[in-house]
């Protein structure tokens, strides 16, 4: 009987495993799901609950609540894999494998800017919100706000959801707006590139809407250091911008036990070395033919969401089923990826694209913010996560 071990149990990891027991005969495999963590957390929501756009009980689900039976949850931390022997080695076993399945994730390193942590610990202005315990906290924080600058920052490593600080940016802005405060404000986001966003015509409509409101973007900001005594950030370029409330995206990076435990990472492209080197449409390892990645732990050159991770899911299972068939491989990933924009309380654009083109419109509606607050979170929990997407 083949083993299949799917590591992480985020989204991708998730779909994968029970998208995999609803095609396999259980006579046929085994399908084995490993994360450190009992619990599943809906990310996207991170930047909604300092605002009070969701509530922080309906954000996480018990892993065993969305995997289909027949799917062994294993909880443990994964420190190193070797593709040789296809074993799996964690903090107090080791686990066999026959075909490995990868989706890890981005790690939250705070700690990789000096000053970060010791504002979000030390002090009440600095709030990492892509950590649910800060996103928690700045909720707090903004209803003792009133007035100063309010800065939002952007690491130089690839993250994870890149439209989540932009969206952070213009809902606090309507916050402001809507608490009569806005004239006390100002609203900056910093960032090492020189575009709000990467993508035309999600860009230009975004520069359009900034300049609108008076948000400042500040390109070619790399923040380096982090003084917390002072409420100053220091860019790599030496200069300087002075905060009163401090929203940073954390540095983000690939999972030690890949990055230093496994050759899973090693390769040519600009970001191996932090994550597993995978062809970019088949989404296998250009050198383990039986391990398989998605989701934020690949190199991909994809905006790393949770709508890429479930067309990536597809293809990953799609493709894992045809080479334990001995089939040819024919599913491609496209670079799929997708954004909801929310630039205000009541509104939203969503961003689409792929690896080639823009796909959708940049429009503001209202139907969109309804879509992402009150309709996705339906499908993600009932639907997606259980591995049941009829429209991949």
């Amino acid at each position: 009987m083949d083993q299949i071990v799917v590591l992480g149990a985020g989204v991708g990891g998730a779909m994968s495993a029970n998208m995999l027991r609803r095609r396999l005969d259980s006579s046929d495999a085994e399908i084995t799901i490993v994360d450190k963590s009992t619990q599943h957390a809906y990310q996207p929501s991170y930047y909604l609950l300092p605002f009070g756009y969701m509530e922080p009980e309906d954000q996480f689900r018990d892993v065993s609540e969305v995997m289909q039976s027949g799917v062994e949850f294993l909880q443990g931390e994964v420190t190193g894999v070797d593709p040789d022997a296809k074993t799996v080695q964690l903090a107090d076993d080791e686990l066999s494998y026959d075909y490995l399945v990868v989706s890890l994730g981005h790690r939250l390193a705070a700690e990789a800017t000096p000053g970060m942590m010791e504002g979000w610990e030390d002090t009440d202005s600095v709030f990492p919100f892509y950590y649910f315990d800060a996103a928690m906290e700045m909720r707090e924080a903004l209803q003792d706000f009133d007035g100063g600058t309010f800065v939002v920052s952007v690491p130089d490593t690839p993250i994870k959801c890149g439209g989540a600080p932009l969206k952070m940016t213009m809902l606090a802005e309507d916050y402001f707006q809507r608490q009569g405060i806005r004239d006390e404000v100002d609203v900056v986001m910093t960032k090492g590139g020189d575009a709000v966003f990467g993508v035309s015509p999600y860009r230009e409509k975004l520069e359009e809407i900034w300049s609108d409101r008076d948000i400042e973007f500040r390109g070619g900001f790399t923040v380096s250091e982090v003084d917390p005594d002072e409420q100053v950030i220091y860019s790599e370029d030496g200069e300087t911008q002075e905060y009163d409330f401090y929203a940073p995206v954390p540095p983000q990076y690939g999972q030690p036990a890949l990055t230093d435990n496994s050759p899973l990472t090693e390769g040519d492209d600009e970001h191996d070395g932090e994550y597993v080197t995978v062809d970019k449409h088949r989404l296998q390892h250009t050198e383990y033919e039986d391990v398989f990645a998605l989701g934020d732990a690949g190199n991909t050159p994809n905006a790393k969401t949770a709508a890429a991770a479930r067309k990536q899911a597809h293809v990953v299972v799609d493709n894992l089923e045809s080479h334990m068939e001995g089939r040819p491989q024919t599913a491609k990933y496209k670079g799929y990826a997708a954004c909801p924009l929310l630039t205000k309380k009541g509104k939203a654009m969503v961003a689409e694209f792929d690896y080639e083109e823009s796909i959708s419109a940049p429009v503001e509606s209202r139907m969109n913010w309804i879509m992402d607050i009150n309709i996705l979170p339906s499908f993600y929990w009932n639907a997606w996560l259980h591995g049941y997407d009829p429209l991949p």
